[in-house]
């Protein structure tokens, strides 16, 4: 069993970190805020826009450019697994105009919940307040992260799920963009 060390407790943080454990990984799952989701209570107006019902044709022909690049994605994940993923957790979904899919109860936090129970189901491990400076390499393998107070956690393998630039109250500060740069990525 590896040990997977996961930044941001985000949507995207919490379901890699079902994933991970669901395939045998020992997780910690490193989140600044105060709690999981921040930005998941806001999402579709306290609502969560889960995904989009829409037929895959119709999803590529509305990316703006190089659509693609997204087929192995979409292919391989697609929005009905997106949904049945949900309704396995005990989340009910509704599809409204637009194809818009969200939680038939229409509460961001009912998702939330159903996510942060099956991380403790699955025993993912959460520190809250724990604030990541740093993802260190070396030889251009994952070797740690280290955290504001300066401690390091050594892990096999990290994901970092931090977001983009948006919505700074809910901690999507761009870490993850300089946290890729400083070990090799490009940004563009």
């Amino acid at each position: 069993m590896s040990k997977v060390l996961i930044v941001g407790g985000g949507a995207a943080g919490m379901f890699a970190s079902i994933a991970a454990a669901r395939g045998g990984h020992e997780v910690l799952v490193f989140e600044k805020n105060e709690k999981l989701g921040k930005k998941l209570f806001i999402t579709g107006k306290g609502r969560c826009n889960i995904t989009n019902a829409c037929d895959m044709d119709i999803l590529f022909s509305s990316v703006v450019s190089n659509s693609k690049f997204l087929y192995s994605s979409f292919y391989g994940y697609s929005n009905q697994d997106v949904i049945d993923f949900f309704e396995e957790l005990g989340v009910r979904t509704k599809i409204e105009r637009g194809e818009r899919v969200f939680p038939a109860s229409d509460h961001s936090s009912d998702v939330i919940r159903a996510m942060e129970k099956e991380m403790r189901r699955l025993g993912v491990k959460t520190e809250l307040h724990a604030e990541v400076t740093a993802v260190r390499s070396v030889e251009g393998r994952f070797d740690h992260i280290e955290l504001s107070g300066g401690r390091k956690v050594s892990g096999d393998a990290c994901i970092v799920a931090t977001g983009g630039l948006s919505y700074q109250s809910t901690g999507s500060t761009g870490d993850g963009y300089r946290f890729a740069k400083e070990n090799g990525h490009g940004i563009t």
